[in-house]
């Protein structure tokens, strides 16, 4: 408002700068709002490789495990939930010295002991000297503590259940350290200790020492990896900048066809599940460029990897994020049908609308790219042609 004393010549100038940042805005919004109009109105997504709306399937990740893995998975359970150890000792040995998988398996056995332990005591009776059997134990006790404490921040723990979880995790340093005496080669147990060491407060030095031991056995384990990550982030006792370093150099010494390129991707969730947004590591050069990295990477991972669903719809948000939107469509569409996992599932979020428009706007990028506009000419020059091609029975 001009007040008395200022120049009415004024005016106009303001009326009409007023008017240019109505423009602006309005042109942004306009703008902003057509790739969601598009997706709306325009997305059909079986034209861009991706599946119809229609068969999404929010009630999982990725496709279920074969029928095979499934069987023998069942068969261990009905074994030791009938007091038999002994399908489980030979389903823990059988995965040798792959120890990934071997851990997935202890794993499970892991959960089934807290279920009803009476069949790991046996086994543990009859076999003093397994490694495995200790490990299952050693694991255990290390939830057991877990299960106290929660998974909030330390300052949302009530102090009785903290002093419980802090009483507890001794037994299973303990536990884990005998069972590494049993089978020096063994990774299992070092992995308990990591675990269990974040819990304990050890300093940088003292889980310094825990994780060459570690990486001495296994230097390329995805779970061991994991653990430690959660070590060097902020929340525990590192920082963005040591999580960072510590995935990036994950990515770049994983060995062909490994899940560790993923570590990043869980970097990066921890950025923003913590942050707000994980941007800031994305907006770089070299950020974009080991995203593309962890991409290449994750593309040799064996279809059947159970981890590999779950890595590809965080690459797919991540890629979006970043603006490398040809690369999240060829996610999306090895993704296939499932979107039953975070990003598009998370808290109140309808996972199905989450999840057609993040691949609406990889698709809608492309499409704009000069690529995609390219593209789009020669297909509208081909149709406009003369011959068999042409017309109605030529459209596509």
């Amino acid at each position: 408002m001009i007040t008395a004393g200022e120049d009415p010549a004024v005016l106009p100038y303001l009326l009409a700068l007023a008017a240019f940042a109505l423009v602006y805005v309005l042109t942004k919004a306009v703008r902003h709002s057509r790739p969601f109009t598009w997706i709306r109105t325009g997305f059909v997504p079986a034209e861009h490789g991706l599946v119809p709306l229609d068969a999404l399937d929010p009630t999982r990740a990725g496709p279920p495990a074969p029928a095979h893995v499934t069987a023998e998975r069942q068969a261990v359970a009905d074994a030791v939930w009938a007091g038999d150890w002994r399908p489980a000792a030979a389903y823990a040995e059988a995965a040798g010295t792959d120890w990934d998988e071997r851990w997935d398996r202890l794993e499970l056995l892991q959960h089934l002991a807290e279920d009803g332990d009476g069949w790991l005591t046996d086994w543990r009776a009859e076999q003093p000297g397994s490694c495995d059997a200790a490990t299952v134990a050693a694991a255990v006790l290390l939830h057991r503590a877990w299960a106290v404490r929660g998974s909030e921040y330390a300052r949302k723990v009530p102090a009785a259940a903290m002093a419980e979880f802090r009483r507890l995790l001794p037994e299973a340093m303990t536990a884990a350290q005998r069972a590494a005496s049993l089978d020096p080669g063994h990774p299992g147990p070092w992995i308990v200790m990591a675990t269990t060491a974040r819990g304990m407060q050890y300093s940088a030095g003292q889980f310094q020492k825990i994780w060459q031991e570690l990486c001495e056995r296994a230097p390329h384990h995805a779970a061991a990896h994991w653990q430690a990550l959660q070590y060097w982030c902020a929340k525990w006792y590192g920082s963005d900048e040591a999580m960072l370093d510590f995935a990036t150099a994950a990515v770049r010494y994983a060995p062909p066809g490994s899940t560790l390129p993923g570590l990043w991707l869980h970097a990066l969730y921890e950025l923003e599940t913590r942050n707000g947004s994980a941007r800031p590591a994305l907006s770089t050069d070299s950020g974009k460029a080991l995203l593309g990295q962890v991409a290449h990477a994750l593309a040799l991972v064996p279809e059947h990897h159970e981890d590999l669903p779950r890595l590809r719809h965080l690459l797919a948000h991540y890629l979006g994020q970043a603006g490398l939107h040809p690369l999240a469509l060829a996610v999306f569409r090895q993704i296939g049908p499932w979107c039953g996992a975070y990003p598009w599932k998370h808290k109140d979020k309808d996972p199905v609308t989450e999840f057609h428009k993040a691949r609406g706007l990889a698709a809608w990028a492309v499409l704009q790219s000069p690529a995609g506009k390219a593209a789009a000419a020669a297909g509208t020059a081909a149709g406009s042609g003369s011959g068999s091609g042409s017309g109605p029975a030529g459209a596509r």
